[in-house]
């Protein structure tokens, strides 16, 4: 895989990125700085773990669930297709995919922005249908991702598509940025962090060139 393109589809991580509102947001301070008797600088952060690009885990929808940490990181790496759904709303449906499900992989990332919002909150977020989770499982299908930050509209309060998640043993990557990938088959590398008490985990997600 020498000289292979890789796509960061990850977003900044800073004190701008934007969370769901009332989570917590990025901070940092500094708990050590270079100087006379110490040479490091050393920060301490506070971030919630739906931060960037990130997995949620079945602990996040479901009390019983598991733990982001205890997930076998096998869906979490491997040939993946991205499809473009650009300015659908609210709900991405098999319509919007089934131009691109030939033969999938286990592996589905969904753009529906023409710029993912990098910077601020979008309450207008596009979320799945749950029949098209359905029906991805179906065929398949072990991980869904999208450039949105949930996989349900902003102001869902029974999270129809978390409860697909859940049933169907999906998992799940959100806040994706895929601005410049063209649809296509790639390889995505969006390990989750290895926290064993925690209901999601923020991944560096990238995709690289399949040749």
């Amino acid at each position: 895989m020498n000289g292979a393109r890789i796509w960061d589809i990850s977003p900044p991580v800073d004190a701008g990125a934007p969370v769901f509102p009332g989570d917590a947001p990025y901070r940092h301070q500094w708990a050590a700085r270079m100087g006379p008797g110490c040479p490091v600088n050393l920060q301490t952060l506070t971030l919630s773990p739906h931060t960037g690009a990130h997995a949620d885990a079945p602990l996040h929808y479901d009390d019983a669930g598991a733990a982001i940490g205890m997930l076998d990181l096998a869906p979490y790496l491997g040939r993946c297709r991205v499809v473009h759904a650009i300015g659908v709303r609210p709900l991405v449906r098999w319509e919007h995919l089934a131009h691109a499900a030939d033969t999938l992989p286990e592996r589905v990332l969904v753009r529906s922005y023409q710029r993912a919002p990098v910077g601020r909150w979008d309450p207008a977020l596009a979320g799945f249908d749950p029949e098209a989770l359905e029906r991805l499982a179906d065929l398949g299908v072990r991980l869904v991702g999208i450039d949105s930050a949930s996989v349900d509209p902003a102001d869902s309060k029974t999270l129809d598509a978390h409860q697909v998640l859940r049933r169907r043993e999906l998992r799940v990557l959100e806040n994706l940025v895929l601005d410049d990938v063209p649809e296509g088959d790639y390889e995505l590398i969006a390990l989750p962090l290895k926290l064993v008490t925690a209901d999601a985990s923020p991944v560096r997600a990238i995709l690289r060139e399949i040749r």
